[in-house]
């Protein structure tokens, strides 16, 4: 049953639950007391997003999507990284959740091998914990990246990075969780032979690569400041990077019918789809309900 792992809803449920026993307490041994609505909604669908302006539009998608086929949902956005959303997922306080493939198996199964979308969801598959389950992977993607401005990469032959070993003083700008990560520091000398120091630059990241503090920058492939900055993506031939597509984690007692929605969204969903959703937000400064609302229309989830 759906709500069989919703023992998180913390105090607000308890509360609800107290009163709802107490009323009915009260009814109890009124034979005109009315008989239990068999056909009321069942257990709120709670989405989760990350702390990241895209992941929080795709949650979005999904709760408008459950809206319009008649679920109720609550919106718990912005939770923040993986450290703090995964618990509350296999906790059941979160039921749903959009994430990456390539990165969620590598926060699970750190030695993976994988790199190939295909390969990445089949293995996702076998890791996922007990109690949660993985949705269909949308074509649309959003993986790490590593960048550089154009006169950086003329100045010095950069096409891919393995280019970057013959770079000195080269200074890496990132989320601070970077630093840990398989493919940040350790993983490019590993894999590449690349030096680097590394910035903590968080959300500033683009900046600070524009203004020539950092000189390498890891953003997200789907950012469209990409593209705006004319930056320069270097290739990664030795898939530091897993691929990523966008795939939803879920309770295992999610319904079908609610997974069915789901799936189809993720299957309507596109990686230019998915930069224009994030040109809305960045650009047009359009909330993640607007955004949400214009694109279910235009699909043909919403009237």
């Amino acid at each position: 049953m759906f709500t069989a792992r919703n023992k998180g809803r913390l105090a607000v449920t308890a509360a609800v639950v107290g009163a709802s026993l107490a009323l009915a307490g009260c009814a109890s041994g009124d034979p005109l007391a009315p008989e239990p609505d068999t056909d009321a909604p069942a257990e709120t669908i709670v989405i989760g997003s990350q702390a990241y302006y895209s992941n929080e539009i795709i949650a979005e998608l999904y709760a408008q999507a459950l809206e319009a086929e008649g679920f109720e949902v609550e919106r718990n956005f912005q939770i923040g990284q993986r450290d703090a959303y995964i618990p509350a997922l296999e906790a059941g306080e979160v039921d749903l959740f959009p994430e990456y493939t390539g990165n969620l198996l590598q926060f699970w199964n750190p030695d993976t091998e994988a790199t190939q979308a295909d390969e990445v969801y089949a293995e996702l598959l076998t890791v996922v914990p007990e109690g949660l389950q993985v949705l269909d992977q949308s074509p649309a993607t959003d993986q790490d990246s590593y960048n550089v401005t154009a006169e950086f990469a003329e100045a010095n032959g950069l096409e891919s990075i393995a280019d970057l070993a013959g770079v000195e003083g080269l200074i890496l700008g990132g989320a601070p969780e970077l630093e840990e990560r398989p493919y940040g520091p350790t993983g490019l000398l590993d894999v590449y032979g690349v030096t680097v120091a590394f910035e903590a630059t968080g959300d500033t990241t683009v900046d600070a690569l524009l203004a020539g503090l950092v000189n390498v920058a890891n953003v997200y492939s789907a950012d469209p400041r990409i593209g705006q900055n004319g930056l320069v993506t270097l290739a990664d031939p030795e898939g530091l990077f897993l691929a990523s597509n966008v795939v939803p984690i879920a309770s295992a007692d999610l319904p079908q019918a609610a997974v069915d929605v789901i799936n189809a969204v993720s299957a309507a969903l596109t990686p230019e789809g998915l930069v224009a959703l994030n040109v809305q937000s960045r650009v047009d400064q359009l909330s993640s309900a607007e955004i949400a609302t214009q694109w279910l229309t235009e699909n043909g989830f919403l009237g």
